[in-house]
C-alpha cells in the first residue's frame, strides 16, 4: 500500500509543479481568496478508508475563518481560526477520541501585484494544537497512550504564497512555501525527539474556474487539486537526517457536480505520520474519500 500511494503522489505531484506555462490577465483576485486557499478545507469523510488508518466512521475537519480588516482595497488582512479536527471511531457508541483542537491567529500581507495578476504574499501564524486531555503522553510500557494522553504544543508559520492565472487551462494556481517552528518552551517536554519542532511545507494547487453554457448560464461544475509536501527536521525517532522517513506526501482531487449547490466530492491520498494530536507517531499511507465545502468564489 506503501508503496503504490507513494507511485501516485510523487509523479502527480510534480507534474502540477510544471503545469501551465502561459498566463493572461483577467479579472483580480484578493487577500480574501489568497487566505482561504491557505487556510484550508473543511471536509467530512465517508467510512470507506483504503489503508492502515484506524477504522473511522467519519473524520470532520472545520474551519470557520473570522477575517480582520477594514476593507477589501488593504493589503493586510488578519485571519482568526478556531478549527478543530474530530475522529468518529467505528466501534461501539461510536467514540470520539481526543479531537484535535487548532485555534490559531493569521496575518497576511500582500506586497507584490502586476498587470498580469501575479500576486506575491507574506504570511505569519500563531497556532495552538492541543488535545484536551491531561493524561500521561505515554503508558507504563512506553506506548503512546491514545486514550486520554496529553498532548500539547504551540507553534508559528512563516512562509510566501505566490498565486498565478493559467490561461491554458482557465485555472488559478497557488504555490505556498512555509517553514513551521515549535520552539521547545512551547511544548509539552515529553513530546522531545518524538515530534518534529522545524518544518518545511510546500503546497501547490491548481483550481478550475466555472464554465459557461451555451446560453451564457453560469456551470458550476470545477475541479480541483491540490499537492502537499512536508520535510521533518531536527530529533525525530532516533532518524537519520536524510531518511524518507521525515517526508509527507499528500494529494486531493476535488470536484464540484453541477447539480450541488456549496459542496463537492474529494479524494485524497495521503503517506506519512498523522497529523491528529496524539496519534503523531501513526505512519499512515491511506486512500480516503468524503464531502468538502467549496469557499471560493471567482
Amino acid at each position: 500500500m506503501k508503496g503504490q500511494i507513494l507511485l501516485l503522489i510523487i509523479p502527480i505531484f510534480f507534474t502540477l509543479s510544471v503545469a501551465g506555462q502561459k498566463t493572461d490577465a483577467i479579472s483580480a483576485i484578493g487577500l480574501t481568496v489568497i487566505s482561504q486557499v491557505n487556510q484550508g478545507d473543511s471536509y467530512i469523510t465517508f467510512p470507506t478508508d483504503i489503508g492502515n488508518l484506524e477504522p473511522l466512521m467519519t473524520e470532520m475537519n472545520l474551519i470557520p475563518n473570522f477575517y480582520l480588516r477594514h476593507n477589501k482595497s488593504y493589503k493586510l488582512l488578519g485571519v482568526i481560526t478556531p478549527q478543530v479536527i474530530i475522529r468518529v471511531f467505528k466501534e461501539r457508541s461510536a467514540p470520539i477520541r481526543t479531537p484535535s483542537y487548532m485555534p490559531q491567529f493569521t496575518f497576511y500581507y500582500l506586497f507584490s501585484e502586476n498587470e498580469n495578476n501575479r500576486k506575491a504574499s507574506l504570511f505569519w501564524r500563531l497556532a495552538h494544537h492541543s488535545n484536551g486531555q491531561d493524561g500521561d503522553p505515554f503508558l507504563e510500557n512506553g506506548e503512546i497512550n491514545l486514550k486520554n494522553g496529553d498532548f500539547s504544543t504551540n507553534f508559528f508559520e512563516l512562509g510566501i504564497i505566490k498565486t498565478r492565472f493559467i490561461n491554458r487551462y482557465d485555472a488559478y494556481q497557488f504555490f505556498k512555501s512555509s517553514i513551521e517552528v515549535h520552539p521547545v518552551k512551547w511544548s509539552a517536554y515529553e513530546l522531545k525527539g518524538t515530534y518534529s519542532t522545524v518544518r518545511w511545507h510546500n503546497v501547490l494547487s491548481i483550481f478550475k474556474l466555472p464554465s459557461k453554457d451555451f446560453q451564457n448560464r453560469e456551470k458550476k461544475t470545477s475541479i480541483s487539486l491540490k499537492g502537499e509536501a512536508t520535510w521533518m527536521f531536527g530529533e525525530l525517532n532516533n532518524w537519520n537526517w536524510a531518511s524518507l522517513k521525515r517526508l509527507n506526501l499528500g494529494l486531493t482531487f476535488y470536484y464540484h457536480p453541477n447539480f450541488l449547490e456549496d459542496i463537492g466530492l474529494f479524494m485524497q491520498m495521503y503517506h506519512g505520520l498523522d497529523y491528529y494530536n496524539i496519534y503523531f507517531n501513526h505512519k499512515l499511507d491511506v486512500v480516503r474519500f468524503g464531502i468538502m465545502t467549496e469557499k471560493l468564489r471567482f
